[in-house]
């Protein structure tokens, strides 16, 4: 598959997925938003997904003045048709998303950070939720996300007083996983995704399953689902090998099956 907004390169089972627009600080025009939902469906055989922006920004936001033919209803439809489904495929995708935030991530940027299950954090980036500046509201699933992450109070003051949150406060905060430094950004990144690229696939994709139910979902609901997700992974040749690791007194070799 071609792109034009991003680029995606296979490194094992590792996929890493590029924001491709940094004259624009990689604003998400629609298409942008079409191409990254593209790529999770074009998984194939990647066990964990890590994105990031070319240049010195991470997603400045939506990109509205690149609309589609089927976008020109507004920014609803725009929301709609493209940018809500990107983040959905993210936040619901079957292998974990590791988001490394070079730059700025603002708006429909923000929320594709914090849709994924890490998010590393440059100390000298931010994250921005700029719409009360034009009479706009958040949106791309940032009420929800940013909610969860760090309750009711911190999320109103990122929303209502549309502040720039650094990478180091986001970490403290626990609105990320972690903050370094810019040269290291990627190293750190890079070496997490492949830990998890490499770690027992349909273990984690259940964990990733549970934790999204546990968001919404009641409790009988996730005992019901952790159950059964026990009985599928107990099954698989992963759980094997990590039960033979641990009594050879050896370092599991997970192959995702």
């Amino acid at each position: 598959m071609s792109y034009e907004h991003i680029k995606v390169e296979r490194e094992g089972p590792l996929m890493v997925i590029t924001l491709n627009r940094p004259e624009r600080l990689n604003a998400m025009a629609p298409g942008m938003a079409d191409e990254i939902g593209n790529a999770f469906y074009d998984l194939g055989d990647a066990r964990a997904v890590l994105i990031t922006g070319e240049g010195k920004g991470f997603c400045s936001g939506a990109d509205l003045s690149a609309r589609s033919s089927d976008s020109k209803g507004g920014s609803h439809q725009a929301l709609q048709n493209h940018y809500n489904p990107a983040i959905n495929q993210v936040l619901r995708a079957p292998v974990p998303v590791i988001c490394a935030v070079n730059g700025p991530a603002a708006g429909v940027g923000c929320s594709l950070a914090l849709a994924a299950d890490f998010t590393i954090a440059s100390k000298s980036a931010y994250f921005l939720q700029a719409f009360v500046n034009i009479g706009l509201v958040p949106d791309g699933g940032s009420t929800w996300l940013l909610t969860r992450a760090i309750g009711r109070a911190r999320a109103t003051r990122m929303m209502m007083l549309g502040e720039k949150i650094s990478g180091e406060q986001a970490e403290d905060w626990g609105l990320v996983y972690k903050a370094v430094e810019a040269d290291s950004l990627m190293d750190e990144a890079r070496a997490l995704a492949e830990k998890l690229a490499n770690g027992p696939t349909l273990a984690i994709r259940t964990m990733k399953a549970n934790i999204n139910l546990a968001l919404d979902g009641t409790l009988p609901e996730v005992f019901v689902n952790e159950a059964e997700g026990q009985r599928l992974a107990g099954a698989s040749a992963d759980a094997m090998e990590g039960g033979m690791a641990f009594l050879q007194k050896r370092k599991a070799e997970f192959k995702g099956k």
